[in-house]
């Protein structure tokens, strides 16, 4: 849902985002040529090629790695439509075999306004790669997502995998050829998005490639290039837009426990021994060379957004649990030796934090549970729909009226994945605070697969309800046969501060006597009780009382379900 929320050009009738409209309706007129579609990057209006296309890889691999699951939760539509949003984007974006439009939109001049995608205002420049001005970063990571793409579309829709496969295949020709960073080709994108260099994305696009053809001239690319390029040598403790080498160091174990007899042997083993490096990283069992953690458990990379890298980080080590698991393999840590399910178990442990097992109790995936962030530094969740506030909100104006305002947005991003917390777990639930609060492209990316798999094999997460039960004794009394009865007083209190429960469905076991103030449920379920009709919502901080006689001790009272 969050990837609709980002979507630029003319919107489709399945979009389920109602708040959002057509968009950026005139991108590459100037340059004549339709760059309609894609997505926005994170809050603002800018559509950057880099990340919009390791999104789209991610996407693309969850949905090969994790067809099963995404398809038994109904949810493979859903994310193939999300992928070809992009995908449709790319192949419009490379006209021909050498040249690929990159950007659309200015950072500087777009983050000077505080306004709708629909109302922009801002220059919708559009840059692209050629010859003279090559970005083999950017060009070998679109050549990486729409080989993905065409794995994940070719059990549905083999022509349009074909396509993909081709756009892909020239791509890669092309970012190898003619070599560059594409962020020495457009500069403004420094700020933003600096690359800090091609080779990974080489050996990424390749590694795609060769798994989406089986052709061995892929393989062999990123056999006879793996010392040169860093694919070999360099042992990382992250994952991101920026930097695939984990990425490539994990598909490649996979090709090497899927055939230990291959050719290539020695320089894969080399391979899985940096891939096992980033595992064990994550895992703290690298002999001191670990990633940082939090107070609380959170994996910590970056101070800005980093959330981000930790969905990645859970992603790959998720996917890596999948193909050891199925190798019947594990791995040799300086510190311990570590099965399969305990990287699956890590990766739960950091999704879990994600969703509210966290100090905070505070979910950062936004629409799920009672606690999220209502203050998200994103345009368009900020100001009311153009079908509600049907006047233009100028560039300043949105940051007067809109942005400064001390209330929560009124639109609900569902979906979105904020840049969450700092090194001590510390939050601040504010639009000014970007680092913490403004959502992106790649940090949701790599939760659809992450979570698919999650579910398949833990199932939902509990929440624990936003409710406490106060219990008081009122009255007591004696039967003729000296028996002791008391009079048992139940305040219901929702602790949430800022949504108000519905439907309470309450579980309560061993009662002997009569109770008044509840209802037995409709559905005539032994011992469930709800509120009574005219009470059916306890508001924030909102409290609701019930009795019930009985005798010898208290009840035992639980939350089955709410709203």
């Amino acid at each position: 849902m969050f990837f609709e929320a980002q979507r630029s050009g003319k919107l489709s009738v399945d979009q389920r985002i109602k708040w959002r409209s057509d968009s950026g309706l005139r991108d590459g007129f100037l340059q004549g040529v339709d760059l309609l579609g894609g997505y926005y990057d994170a809050g603002d209006h800018v559509k950057f090629g880099l990340p919009m296309a390791y999104s789209t890889t991610m996407l693309a691999w969850g949905a090969v790695e994790f067809r099963k699951e995404i398809t038994h939760l109904n949810q493979m539509g859903h994310t193939l439509r999300a992928i070809k949003w992009a995908t449709d984007y790319f192949i419009k974006s490379h006209p021909q075999p050498d040249i690929l439009w990159a950007q659309v939109g200015d950072g500087s001049s777009d983050h000077y306004c505080w306004e709708r995608a629909e109302d922009m205002s801002t220059p919708r420049d559009a840059y692209k790669l050629d010859h003279e001005h090559p970005g083999s970063d950017l060009a070998g990571e679109t050549a990486a997502a729409l080989a993905a793409a065409s794995l994940a579309f070719k059990p549905y829709n083999s022509s349009y995998s074909a396509l993909l496969l081709v756009h892909a295949k020239q791509l890669f020709a092309f970012a190898d050829r003619f070599r560059g960073q594409y962020d020495d080709s457009i500069q403004n994108a420094q700020q933003f998005y600096p690359s800090s260099g091609y080779s990974d994305e080489l050996l990424w696009a390749a590694v795609w490639l060769y798994r989406a053809t089986g052709d061995e001239y892929y393989l062999k690319y990123v056999v006879d290039n793996g010392a040169a390029m860093g694919g070999t040598t360099w042992g990382v403790k992250e994952f991101s837009w920026d930097t695939k080498y984990a990425g490539v160091q994990i598909l490649l174990s996979k090709v090497l426990m899927d055939n230990s007899y291959s050719p290539y042997t020695s320089i894969l083993k080399q391979y899985q021994a940096k891939a096992q490096y980033f595992a064990c990283a994550c895992l703290q069992k690298n002999g001191g060379y670990n990633v940082d953690r939090t107070p609380g458990g959170l994996l910590y990379f970056h101070e800005w957004n980093n959330l981000q890298y930790v969905s990645a980080a859970a992603f790959l080590l998720t996917a890596y649990s999948a193909y050891l698991s199925a190798a019947n393999a594990n791995i040799a840590c300086p510190d311990a030796q570590l099965q399969p399910q305990d990287l699956l178990n890590f990766a739960k442990s950091q999704a879990d934090y994600v969703l509210g097992k966290n100090p905070k109790s505070m979910s950062y995936l936004v629409g799920y549970g009672t606690n999220y962030p209502t203050h998200i530094h994103h345009r368009g969740a900020s100001i009311p729909s153009i079908s509600l506030l049907r006047s233009a909100v100028g560039c300043v104006r949105g940051f007067d009226a809109w942005y400064s305002r001390p209330q929560g947005n009124p639109n609900v991003i569902y979906g979105a994945l904020v840049g969450g917390p700092n090194k001590n777990d510390g939050f601040d639930d504010n639009r000014s605070s970007y680092e913490q609060t403004e959502p992106t492209l790649s940090g949701c990316a790599p939760l659809i697969g992450l979570f698919s798999k999650l579910q398949s094999v833990y199932g939902t997460p509990e929440q624990e309800a936003p409710v406490e039960f106060f219990h008081s004794i009122t009255n007591t009394w004696a039967d003729g046969r000296g028996m002791a009865y008391y009079r048992h007083r139940v305040i219901i209190k929702n602790t949430s501060q800022k949504a108000s429960i519905r439907d309470l469905k309450l579980l309560i076991q061993n009662l002997s006597g009569s109770l008044w103030g509840l209802s037995s449920t409709r559905d005539g379920e032994r011992n469930t009780y709800e509120l009574p009709q005219g009470q059916k919502v306890l508001k924030p901080g909102g409290e609701y009382s019930f009795v019930y006689i009985q005798g010898g001790p208290q009840a035992k009272i639980t939350v089955v379900s709410y709203h």
